[in-house]
């Protein structure tokens, strides 16, 4: 049985490290305006969700094209890739924080949820005998460089 477990961890570390290479993909080819890329990372049905003020759905607009990559530059200070979600995050210049959180299925984006300017505090809420288990129920949480200078709403995602 401790095989079986070992095995699956693996593959689940390979599925991470692979749904984590797709994102940085995605990021690359926004950045190079390669919509032919980012159209083979996304489901055509991709789910969106956003918490922020309206004014500031960058990504979205990139996304659907209606705005260009130059407007508002998404470059990750950090990617972390935690089962099923990759979560980046970034700022340009001192009052624009964002996180985005990809959900993937077999290598695909199928769920996008960005955050502009509001703390996200990933945590773990499955019951303590789920088969993953997690050493702290809290698996992510923001790092915006100037946190003690800003007072920013937080929110709790839970997976």
């Amino acid at each position: 049985m401790a095989g079986n477990d070992i095995e699956s961890s693996s593959m689940s570390m390979e599925a991470e490290s692979q749904n984590k290479a797709n994102v940085i993909e995605l990021y690359n080819a926004l950045a190079n305006g390669d919509t032919q890329i980012v159209a083979g990372l996304l489901a055509s049905d991709l789910e969106w969700w956003f918490h922020g003020p309206p004014r500031c759905q960058h990504m979205m607009r990139v996304l659907t094209g209606e705005s260009v990559h130059a407007e508002f530059k998404f470059e990750p200070q950090s990617i972390t890739a935690i089962d099923g979600c990759v979560i980046a995050e970034g700022w340009e210049g001192a009052q624009a924080y964002w996180v985005h959180v990809w959900t993937l299925k077999d290598g695909l984006i199928t769920q996008f949820r960005e955050y502009f300017n509001t703390w996200l505090t990933v945590r773990d809420l499955r019951p303590a005998d789920w088969e993953i288990r997690h050493e702290s129920p809290t698996l992510w949480q923001s790092q915006p460089r100037d946190l003690a200078k800003r007072s920013l709403p937080g929110l709790l995602l839970a997976i």
